[in-house]
């Protein structure tokens, strides 16, 4: 029995558009994540990991939409072709296959593909640091600015102290709950 087509997509912010990836692919289902690919802590991608099953196909748009070091590639990958699932990166028209029955030259061209996918982010990174020190410099950047005026962080710390939900105070201050504990945390340390 052939097993179902599913679908990777992943961007990393929520303002950007999925619709170019996997687009004219058949699928059976789709998995889309909206986050950066740092790490594999991603809620899309664990929920079509634990879904595929050998015999199922996952196609993915690139590399990099999967994975942005090697590592996490390879661990990846490699889990999925021995659990019996086969990959293929459209992009780069790469299929690895089950049961170990992929070309080395595949092999070898998704771990060089996957270097370049790492590469390319520690640039990134690398630029941003570099773009961070110069406006430090220049007396430009400030870092991030607080979500919340002195008064509403005070007000919002005394209500959170007094037993107030810390998730109904999030809604109503218009921040998430780790802002909420960031706040708290603070103000207990001075």
């Amino acid at each position: 029995m052939a097993g179902e087509h599913i679908g990777y997509i992943r961007v990393s912010t929520l303002y950007q558009n999925t619709e170019r990836q996997l687009d004219g692919v058949q699928l059976d289902k789709i998995f889309t994540d909206k986050v950066s690919a740092k790490d594999t802590k991603r809620p899309a991608l664990g929920e079509c990991l634990d879904y595929l099953r050998a015999g199922d196909t996952l196609h993915i748009h690139s590399i990099d939409r999967l994975a942005r070091n090697l590592r996490d590639l390879q661990d990846i990958v490699s889990g999925l072709v021995e659990k019996g699932v086969h990959v293929r990166f459209e992009k780069e028209g790469l299929d690895l296959k089950a049961n170990g029955k992929t070309n080395p030259m595949t092999k070898l061209m998704l771990h060089m593909m996957g270097a370049f996918a790492e590469f390319e982010r520690e640039l990134i990174l690398e630029r941003q640091r570099e773009g961070i020190e110069l406006a430090k410099k220049a007396g430009k950047y400030k870092g991030r600015k607080r979500s919340l005026d002195d008064a509403q962080g005070k007000a919002l710390v005394e209500r959170a102290l007094a037993g107030e939900s810390k998730a109904a105070l999030a809604r109503e201050f218009g921040v998430s709950r780790q802002v909420v504990y960031d706040y708290m945390r603070r103000e207990q340390q001075e």
